[in-house]
């Protein structure tokens, strides 16, 4: 009896440890970045470096075809903004960029770009990049490779993100409710997360189709735009549906919103509204407390 009752305590610390964060009936407006630049093919996600105080948006697009006087070089750029939202500059290190994020573990600016499973075969400048960056953390031009492409990722469009805690990538796969999970010294997948969509209330076309957000929140890891219902859904990280914030009413999605234009940063799921002025405006939305 003495060793049940210790148990108690045990599992009530444990189960407190996994209830970090609250989730949000209706999205809160954290940050909206208008793009004062067009974008150079289509936005996609969305990076945050605190010592920066900066934000950086990465296009994605394929690179030309090259020729015997070009190189396959994507027109595809990096965008810099303040905490402000102000525009500070852009770069074009050359990549057609799925995903970008900083990395906290190698204090690196880093991109995924398209196809790094190579499930559409071999293409120059597919792999994994760290983006160099000035002292006051200005973009260039020059960046550095860190590996090359990986089978393990699955499909050639997944736009990755990165779990820092445990130095692996959650690559959500297309037309379903697969994530794989992927540690980069692996050539194959480590594991795979089946989300509860019908639990949910969502079917897999209606979401995101290749991008999952790790919010590093225990209980409530993963985050997932579903389009046609104007909400984020959210999930623990053995895939399990644990709730859902309501976006506004007033946000015009479109078909691009499947596919582009998110991301996850400074503790904020990101969306691209293209609507919403010039070149279209980022908003970042706070789905937990």
């Amino acid at each position: 009896m003495r060793a049940l009752t210790l148990l108690i305590p045990i599992a009530l610390i444990t189960l407190a440890s996994t209830a970090n964060a609250e989730i949000l009936p209706e999205a809160e407006v954290g940050i909206k970045i208008p793009m004062v630049k067009k974008p150079t093919t289509r936005p996609f996600t969305v990076a945050h470096i605190p010592g920066f105080k900066r934000y950086y948006i990465a296009d994605g697009g394929l690179a030309p075809m090259g020729s015997e006087t070009e190189a396959p070089y994507s027109k595809s750029q990096i965008h810099a903004y303040d905490e402000d939202g102000k525009y500070v500059n852009s770069s074009r290190p050359g990549y057609d960029n799925r995903s970008i994020y900083y990395n906290s573990n190698t204090h690196q600016l880093e991109t995924i770009t398209y196809n790094i499973s190579s499930d559409l075969g071999f293409a120059p400048n597919s792999g994994i990049f760290s983006i160099h960056l000035t002292e006051a953390g200005d973009l260039k031009d020059s960046s550095d490779e860190i590996s090359q492409f990986n089978p393990a990722f699955g499909d050639s469009a997944t736009i990755p993100s990165y779990d820092a805690e445990h130095k692996r990538y959650y690559a959500k796969q297309a037309h379903g409710n697969n994530v794989f999970i992927v540690d980069p010294n692996s050539r194959e997948k480590t594991g795979v997360i089946t989300l509860e969509l019908d639990k949910a209330g969502a079917a897999h076309d209606d979401v995101s189709d290749s991008f999952i957000a790790y919010t590093a929140v225990k209980g409530e890891e993963f985050a997932l735009l579903d389009v046609d219902h104007k909400t984020v859904l959210m999930f623990d990280i053995t895939g399990k549906f644990v709730g859902k914030s309501a976006l506004p009413k007033t946000l015009k999605l479109r078909a691009n919103n499947h596919y582009t234009g998110l991301g996850y940063a400074n503790q904020m799921l990101f969306l691209f509204h293209e609507p919403e002025g010039e070149f279209g405006t980022y908003y970042g939305f706070k789905i937990q407390k």
